[in-house]
């Protein structure tokens, strides 16, 4: 197998067209707004006999107490590749060992697109890696078919679900927004930063939101939703729309709404715009790993058991893939490690 740096967006997003396991985070545009962030990032093809047969993005994050090389949701095999998955990634890491050397790396990082099962994760082990103290991308995510009609989808939700939503298109002081002016989004930043605070988590930075949401916007592949009632802006989420999925991937609300089902009606019309653009499946993003069904929601005591539950209350099912892996170059390694670990435990994740 060999390696090639890829420049040609259609060859890049033409080969994710065919691949089953994927996310945006596979995407041109992902690794273009990684650029945008002032990271170094390359676009990389794994090819056997001349055929491509996997991709994987990789972006360069510096730190203070360490610097990494970290591939999202990586490597994407064509299924019809899949016994050679072993060969793939060892090939990765080949490329990311030599980069390391050239860009003074401490450690690389990789969230993996395969699913979790003792096999694919002991091909990393078996390759000299660790588990990552913390994960930087949904390692269980909950997922909805949206192939099916509005009315099988309104049929397999939670009642309680279905019934929120009914009530809220009955309601006349609720309104639901579709916007893709990047003026928009302050309205979206103030919502966001008022659930970081109540919640306990660090926000994402409005130059790293409105960069992905230009990086996005050109392809017309993002959408921000805002949920009003009487006026006032209650709830607001960003959509990206990639190669027939929507992803659910930033959020917030304001707690002074909480008792008028504005989100279950966001939600609703967000999957209705999947739909007609042409989308199968509707990704709800990252849910508790302890959560399984309803009744796990309710006895955890996981900072996402709520969302979770929200989540789940639309029907869909749950995907694993393979834990956050980390392959250490230099000792600075540890210090991280060991600022990961402290505040995993702060958020109590």
């Amino acid at each position: 197998m060999e390696l090639r740096e890829i420049q040609d967006k259609k060859i890049w997003e033409d080969f994710l067209s065919e691949c089953k396991e994927k996310t945006f985070l596979d995407s041109w545009n992902w690794a273009e707004f990684n650029k945008t962030m002032g990271r170094k990032t390359w676009k990389f093809g794994v090819y056997e006999n001349n055929t491509l047969v996997a991709v994987f993005n990789v972006s360069m994050i510096g730190a203070k107490r360490s610097r990494f090389l970290f591939v999202p949701h990586g490597p994407v095999m064509n299924l019809k590749f899949k016994n050679q998955n072993s060969k793939v990634i060892e090939t990765m890491l080949g490329k990311l060992k030599e980069l390391s050397l050239q860009e003074k790396i401490d450690f690389i990082r990789i969230s993996p697109i395969q699913e979790s099962s003792k096999e694919n994760s002991d091909i990393y082990k078996k390759l000299g890696f660790r588990l990552a103290p913390i994960h930087m991308h949904p390692e269980v995510t909950w997922e909805l078919d949206i192939s099916l009609s509005e009315s099988d989808i309104l049929k397999n939700m939670r009642k309680t679900t279905r019934y929120l939503i009914r009530q809220a298109e009955k309601n006349k002081d609720i309104e639901i927004i579709k916007s893709e002016n990047l003026d928009d989004l302050k309205y979206f930043d103030y919502v966001y930063k008022e659930t970081g605070k109540r919640q306990k988590f660090v926000v994402y930075k409005e130059e790293y939101i409105r960069n992905e949401f230009l990086a996005f916007i050109k392809d017309k592949e993002i959408c921000l939703f805002l949920g009003k009632y009487k006026g006032e802006v209650a709830v607001g989420a960003l959509f990206v729309f990639w190669q027939n999925a929507c992803y659910y991937h930033h959020s917030g609300s304001l707690p002074e709404f909480n008792k008028f089902p504005v989100s279950y009606l966001l939600q609703w019309e967000a999957i209705k715009e999947a739909k007609k653009r042409g989308c199968n499946i509707y990704n709800f993003w990252g849910i508790a790993p302890d959560i399984i069904q309803d009744i796990d929601a309710k006895k955890s005591k996981h900072p996402w058991a709520g969302l979770s539950l929200f989540k789940m209350g639309f029907g869909g099912y749950r995907k694993d893939y393979v834990a956050t892996q980390d392959y250490v170059i230099s000792a600075k390694y540890w210090l991280n490690y060991l600022i990961e670990i402290a505040r995993k435990i702060k958020r109590g994740l």
